[in-house]
């Protein structure tokens, strides 16, 4: 039987939390392995969104973690498209159930960003964290 705990890593992204601004991304380095997961948690949603008042997930990356740019829809895999900036996920309408968006990183750059961009007016803060798995490890195990 295959060790799964052996082959992958786990990383927060965004610290669980409630937010009301944006979040300093860091750099998620995907060196030694073949596969990345954003598993991204969005509690119920603390305004109502809209077009002005909203949150949007930016996925970057980068060769060098100096220069980073936005994703495109042959970068990642799990969702139907990606807006301008790299938004993988956005929060523009009511959002009453708490979900959890699966986006898998295909691209080939060694570094990666997610930011939770807020835009508006957010007078009562949206729990919400990201998670990344890297899987497919080209040195096991991975500690």
């Amino acid at each position: 039987m295959r060790d799964i705990i052996s082959n992958i890593a786990v990383a927060s992204v965004i610290a669980p939390a409630a937010y009301n601004a944006d979040n300093t991304p860091a750099a998620i380095d995907l060196k030694g392995f073949d596969s990345a997961m954003f598993a991204i948690h969005v509690g119920a949603g603390g305004i109502t969104f809209s077009g002005t008042n909203k949150i949007e997930f930016k996925l970057t990356h980068s060769d060098d973690d100096v220069t980073y740019s936005a994703v495109t829809i042959d970068d990642v895999q799990g969702i139907a498209s990606v807006g301008a900036g790299g938004i993988v996920k956005a929060l523009t309408a009511e959002h009453a159930t708490p979900s959890v968006t699966r986006v898998g990183y295909v691209g080939n750059k060694r570094y990666t960003k997610l930011l939770a961009d807020f835009s508006g007016t957010h007078g009562t803060a949206t729990p919400l964290s990201a998670t990344v798995i890297k899987g497919h490890a080209r040195t096991r195990p991975v500690a």
